[in-house]
């Protein structure tokens, strides 16, 4: 088997065209569905840039195929051979919607091929080696190019890769609570917990999922219309689970701004209803369910990420942001590492009290 080594290195204009490639691999507002993000940038013999090219999604042509195409176009059908192609992600080596693009990058003749993160995908992997079969030389940049720029690359395609590799979904839940740990108050009243500015930030993260899941209970407490509203980007999968009928009148059974109403899944097992979405070729869940369904979901070990906004608010009573664990004393506690932490300053603009969120990011210890 021919596989990918450090090669020579990677030479400066390939390095600044990774950094190019990156950058073309986060273009925003792109409805990806199943597929990662991913850039591609042809350099020519001498470093200079012949084309680029980055995926937009499901079903339409990759990286690779796009750069090819646009220095066919540019420069005429010869323009490739002995190019470099430098990409965010192996080249696939199946044929899915569209055909391999290690095979695309052999037949146009290139030369030398750098990219920077092996495919996690086992049906679209090994695309290294059937370039390293055709003669072309090629190079997995990441031992051999900065770290921090690789650091990039890879989170750019964290909750995709980390789906393929778990085949499901990966879930974030979102919580917003008090600093007592309070989702609603006493009497039931819960809107809102949290400041304009703060829900302001959640309807943006909505638009970096591809679906959002609640539960059949918080359909019938708070009739949630589960889209992204006031920022852009495309609108995710709304999405209820639940044996209970969701009714007619309820908002997330009208069309959303995308036009498509939200989807009912019939089961209140979290790993059914994950695998609902997984056909539906969904990767990205973020549970907004209650505390109910929060505690079912951390119980089964399915959430992989929390988003937390805290209020600086006491209600000394109330309803919890999670329910029951099954945990009995301090030493069985769910540990958590916080990996980012931003303060929400109120919008002046804004009706509601005058005070700064917090949102914690934070992943399950994987002991958990």
């Amino acid at each position: 088997m021919t596989t990918a080594t450090a090669g020579p290195g990677v030479r400066p204009a390939e390095r600044d065209a990774m950094e190019r490639a990156l950058a073309l691999a986060g273009t925003d507002r792109l409805v990806l569905g199943p597929n990662p993000r991913v850039g591609c940038v042809l350099l020519d013999g001498d470093g200079v840039t012949l084309a680029e090219g980055f995926h937009r999604g499901a079903g339409t042509p990759h990286a690779e195929t796009v750069a090819l195409t646009n220095a066919r176009a540019a420069l005429g059908p010869d323009a490739l051979r002995g190019a470099t192609a430098v990409v965010t992600l192996e080249p696939c080596a199946h044929t899915g919607r569209t055909g391999p693009c290690a095979q695309a990058l052999v037949d146009a003749g290139v030369r030398r091929v750098v990219f920077a993160q092996r495919d996690p995908n086992p049906a679209a992997a090994g695309g290294a080696d059937v370039l390293g079969a055709a003669g072309i030389d090629v190079v997995h940049a990441q031992p051999v190019m900065d770290a921090d720029l690789m650091a990039r690359v890879h989170d750019l395609n964290r909750v995709w890769a980390a789906a393929t590799t778990l085949g499901r979904p990966y879930v974030t839940w979102k919580v917003a609570l008090t600093l007592d740990g309070r989702s609603a108050a006493p009497d039931g009243t819960s809107r809102w917990i949290t400041t304009a500015a703060a829900r302001r930030d959640v309807h943006l993260l909505r638009t970096r999922v591809d679906t959002v899941l609640v539960g059949t209970g918080t359909l019938a407490d708070d009739d949630p219309a589960l889209t992204a509203r006031d920022v852009p980007g495309p609108q995710p999968l709304r999405a209820v689970m639940g044996l209970r009928d969701v009714p007619a009148t309820a908002r997330v059974a009208a069309p959303g701004p995308d036009g498509a109403p939200g989807v009912h899944l019939r089961t209140r097992d979290p790993r059914a209803a994950l695998e609902d979405l997984w056909q539906r070729e969904r990767r990205h869940v973020l549970l907004e369910g209650g505390a109910t369904l929060a505690a079912a979901f951390w119980r089964a070990g399915l959430v992989d990420e929390v988003v937390a906004y805290v209020a600086p608010v006491l209600l000394g009573a109330g309803t919890p942001a999670v329910a029951d664990l099954g945990i009995t004393t301090i030493t069985g506690a769910a540990r958590l590492d916080v990996t980012d932490v931003a303060l929400i300053h109120p919008d002046p603009h804004d009706d509601g009290p005058d005070e700064t969120n917090v949102r914690l990011t934070l992943r399950p210890r994987k002991e958990h």
